[in-house]
C-alpha cells in the first residue's frame, strides 16, 4: 500500500471514529481508583524503525505504583501528519493485553481532542480500549498552523481554553506556579473540566507533568536501552 492509499484510508476510519466521541463524562469522577499512564519511545536500526510502549498504572490516592508494562516492536507504519494513532496503537493494544490490572482512566503522553480531526491517539486508543481517557502534551500542536494558545495565570490549576473556530480543542493547564504549562484535551467519555480536574489531582511537587505519563515516559528510556543493547 502506498502512502497515499494509507491516508486516504486512516482518513476514512478518522472521519468514522470521530462522530462516536463523547465529550461528557461516562463515569463519576471519585469512582476512579487506578489510572494508566502511556507513554512510546522510538529508535532506528539500519533502516527499520523500532518503538517501545510503556504503561504504568498508579493508584489515584496514594500515587502508589501498581503495575509497569512494556512491548517492543518494528513500526510498519511510516509517520505522517495527523495519523500518529496508527503507528501507535498496536504496541498500545499489545502492552494492555499485558496488564493484570484494569485501569478506571488511561492518560496518554500527547493529544486526543487536540488534533485536525479530533483523533489524536487518546481519542482513537479509547474505542478500542473503552475507557475514558484523556491526553496531556507537553507541547503545543498548532492544530490549524496558526491559532497559538493564550498563557495562563501564574498559579497552580490557572488555565486557558484553546479555541479553534469558535470551538474549544483543549486547554493550557498550569499545574504548578513558575513553570511551563501542560496541553489537555479529552481522548473520549470524558469532559474537559473533569479531565482537568483529574491532571491535577495526578500531579505532585516532583514535577509539572502528571505522574502516570511522567512514569511512563521514564520507563520507556530504560526499555529503550534495554531492547537496543540486545539488539547488539
Amino acid at each position: 500500500m502506498t502512502t497515499d492509499e494509507m491516508q486516504e484510508e486512516f482518513l476514512k476510519k478518522q472521519n468514522e471514529l470521530r462522530d462516536r466521541i463523547e465529550t461528557v463524562d461516562r463515569f463519576e469522577p471519585d469512582s476512579v481508583k487506578c489510572v494508566a499512564g502511556v507513554d512510546l519511545a522510538y529508535w532506528k536500526k539500519d533502516e527499520a524503525e523500532y518503538a517501545v510502549c510503556c504503561i504504568v498504572v498508579i493508584d489515584m490516592d496514594t500515587h502508589r505504583v501498581i503495575e509497569k508494562q512494556s512491548v517492543c516492536g518494528r513500526i510498519e507504519v511510516p509517520y505522517m501528519p495527523g495519523f500518529l494513532a496508527f503507528r501507535e496503537l498496536p504496541l498500545i493494544l499489545e502492552t494492555v493485553k499485558l496488564l493484570e490490572t484494569s485501569p478506571d482512566l488511561f492518560v496518554f503522553d500527547g493529544n486526543g481532542y487536540l488534533h485536525p480531526r479530533h483523533m489524536g491517539i487518546a481519542t482513537h486508543a479509547s474505542f478500542y480500549l473503552n475507557k475514558p481517557t484523556i491526553g496531556i502534551a507537553k507541547t503545543y500542536f498548532r492544530v490549524d498552523k496558526k491559532t497559538d494558545y493564550t498563557e495562563p495565570e501564574n498559579q497552580a490549576g490557572s488555565w486557558t481554553d484553546i479555541v479553534i473556530d469558535g470551538e474549544v480543542y483543549g486547554r493550557a493547564l498550569r499545574t504548578h506556579k513558575d513553570v511551563k504549562p501542560v496541553f489537555i484535551s479529552i481522548g473520549n467519555y470524558i469532559s474537559l473540566d473533569t479531565a482537568c480536574k483529574l491532571a491535577m489531582k495526578l500531579t505532585d511537587k516532583e514535577s509539572h507533568i502528571p505522574i502516570p505519563t511522567r512514569l511512563a515516559d521514564l520507563e520507556t528510556h530504560i526499555a529503550r536501552e534495554a531492547a537496543k543493547n540486545e539488539m547488539q
